[in-house]
């Protein structure tokens, strides 16, 4: 069996952010030399996820009003008495999770028609770390 793993960095300038990954994964795919198995992506940190879905602007705001109406920002989280005022974010990162198995097939990602890799940033503007794990023959 072939593995590479590779580490992704992101510093977004907001504090939620979406950053389409697919073509990075893709790359990571095609230097493993992998032609059947599957590709693991999982954020490093647990105000961050990972998640598969459409590439269309207007369901990103779809998610974003969704996760803010699940996990509304607010002062009063537990989590708050800590120092930090990242509640939400750690909520948003569960409801989305942090990885995604996604299937090699032929040597490339095997993704259905409308399909793309997605990181998700619910508490940005500092550097975090996402890493890609592909693994096969």
């Amino acid at each position: 069996m072939k593995c590479k793993t590779h580490y992704l960095y992101f510093q977004t300038q907001s504090k939620r952010e979406l950053i389409n990954i697919t073509d990075e994964v893709a790359s990571v795919v095609y230097d493993s030399e992998i032609q059947e198995g599957m590709v693991l992506v999982s954020a490093m940190h647990i105000t961050a996820g990972v998640f598969v879905n459409d590439h269309e602007p207007g369901l990103w705001q779809d998610i974003d009003d969704w996760l803010e109406t699940l996990a509304p920002y607010r002062e009063n989280y537990r989590h708050h008495r800590t120092g930090e005022t990242n509640g939400d974010a750690h909520l948003k990162s569960l409801l989305v999770h942090h990885e995604v198995i996604v299937p090699v097939t032929e040597g490339k990602l095997d993704l259905g028609p409308w399909q793309q890799v997605f990181y998700a940033e619910f508490d940005g503007r500092r550097r975090k770390r996402l890493i890609i794990k592909a693994m096969g023959e």
